[in-house]
């Protein structure tokens, strides 16, 4: 067997999954864990971030856990002191945590609208400046991912507050990669497509829905959390080394344009 090309190693990288206790966030961490990194998952609720890490293991390093909320401000710094106590330092951000909340736009609430915004905006947009601060204060670097959205290319129907949010944190993710370049942290994203998780299995798992879904998508299926893998390990490797400010859509090739219904000869 052909031994493992270090350009994409992420072995004994100490790997912060924000959001990591459940859908692409799980799937990062496990990918992550399988092949050596080690693995701090971070979330709100403890119970399911203890069976995640307990579930999830790790070949070099059991993944552990912290449990935040990153709607709230002063948990922040909290995590970021809790990882480096158990890990040492930090190495790579995924920066996963989100919610959504699927209304017509005139029926949203402030409260509603304050949550998804604090959650996918201004919670990413904390943990990203305090995982930067660390990774300064180490001196030797780091890469941060954040999880975009194709509704950054064009927003669907009945998510504004949350098409709003995502696209701040593409805005987000070139800033902070112009800044922070010279001190070789490389900030970058990942912009999944159609990607079925417990939180949407219910959306795709209507008929119709799932009919429109791989009609308009070029691969002809819905996206599952390990079809994020490859993109993240990329972006956190030093296959990478020379990239950032980059958005990079995991789609399946939805965002190629638009899937018409005319007949070809």
């Amino acid at each position: 067997m052909a031994e493992a090309d270090e350009l994409f190693s992420v072995r004994d990288r100490v790997v912060l999954v924000s959001g990591g206790s459940r859908g692409i966030g799980r799937g990062l961490a496990e990918g992550f864990a399988a092949r050596g990194a080690r693995v701090v998952i971070a979330g709100r609720e403890e119970a399911t971030l203890r069976q995640a890490a307990s579930e999830i293991g790790g070949s070099a390093w059991t993944c552990d856990y912290v449990v935040c909320d990153v709607s709230q401000p002063d948990d922040v710094p909290r995590l970021i002191e809790s990882v480096v106590a158990k890990a040492g330092r930090i190495d790579t951000l995924l920066n996963v945590a989100g919610v959504n909340i699927r209304k017509r736009v005139e029926t949203y609430t402030e409260a509603e609208y304050d949550h998804i915004l604090d959650i996918n905006l201004k919670g990413a947009f904390l943990v990203a400046q305090a995982v930067g601060r660390q990774m300064i204060a180490q001196g030797d670097g780091g890469t941060i991912v954040n999880i975009d959205s194709l509704n950054t290319f064009a927003p669907l129907k009945g998510v504004l507050p949350y098409a709003m949010s995502k696209a701040g944190l593409g805005m987000m993710t070139r800033g902070m990669g112009m800044e922070w370049g010279q001190h070789n942290i490389r900030v970058n994203a990942i912009a999944p497509g159609f990607i079925l998780t417990d939180l949407t299995q219910k959306l795709w798992s209507d008929p119709t829905m799932q009919a429109w879904g791989e009609a308009n998508t070029p691969l002809k299926r819905l996206g599952k959390p390990e079809d994020m893998l490859g993109a993240a390990l990329f972006l956190t490797s030093d296959a990478s080394r020379y990239m950032t400010g980059q958005v990079i859509y995991v789609d399946g090739g939805i965002t190629c344009g638009i899937n018409w219904p005319i007949p070809l000869t």
